[in-house]
């Protein structure tokens, strides 16, 4: 149909990406135009096809679904994005939002929430799974720079204030100083601590 909804879904599970798009194109409005399995073809399949809406994942390998939800936003403002992720976290949602999404719901989602979800974006709604949306208001804003978030995220590998301190471009010290301010506003005892707060809670 010439008036259809657009689509490209971007998911790294082939499985998933595969039923998602079998799903919404039974809808007589929504035709899927595009698949794609990380958000480095998601950005190339937007920029190549125009889509209406992009129906996003969060943890992809690569660009993750917020990075590419922001370089996608710039390089086509029409293209709107609505997460749709396993990962039902405060903070990703805050992240996501902040990138320019207007979306934000889970996969488990019943079929028929999920494709009205995609018409209410697609309105110009933002649509949010009403749960998160709650905790995320409670949990509040993510506290910690985008320096500490890069050095937790590597400290998660294990790896030593040195190892983080080489591949940053930062001195030990430096690296030291971020986890320890890390672990400050994670409330955490240690780094293996704040770094399972900041997953969880969805800050990294």
């Amino acid at each position: 149909m010439s008036d259809s909804i657009r689509l490209v879904i971007a998911d790294d599970q082939a499985l998933v990406r595969g039923a998602l798009g079998a799903l919404l194109d039974l809808e007589d409005d929504l035709e899927v135009v595009g698949l794609a399995a990380d958000g480095e073809q998601a950005l190339s399949l937007v920029e190549e096809l125009a889509p209406d809406l992009c129906l996003m994942d969060i943890q992809m390998p690569g660009i993750d679904g917020v990075e590419a939800t922001r370089a996608l936003r710039t390089a086509s403002p029409r293209t709107r994005v609505l997460i749709v992720t396993t990962f039902a976290r405060p903070g990703y949602l805050r992240s996501a939002l902040d990138a320019g999404a207007s979306g934000f719901i889970v996969k488990d989602s019943p079929a028929e929430k999920l494709a009205d979800a995609v018409r209410r974006v697609h309105g110009g709604m933002r649509v949010l799974d009403p749960t998160l949306a709650e905790e995320s208001l409670f949990e509040g804003a993510n506290p910690l720079s985008e320096r500490e978030r890069q050095v937790l995220r590597l400290a998660a590998d294990g790896r030593s204030a040195g190892a983080i301190a080489a591949e940053v471009f930062l001195s030990a010290g430096t690296v030291r100083n971020h986890l320890s301010a890390a672990i400050g506003k994670t409330g955490a005892g240690n780094r293996a601590q704040a770094v399972r707060i900041a997953v969880d809670k969805g800050w990294i």
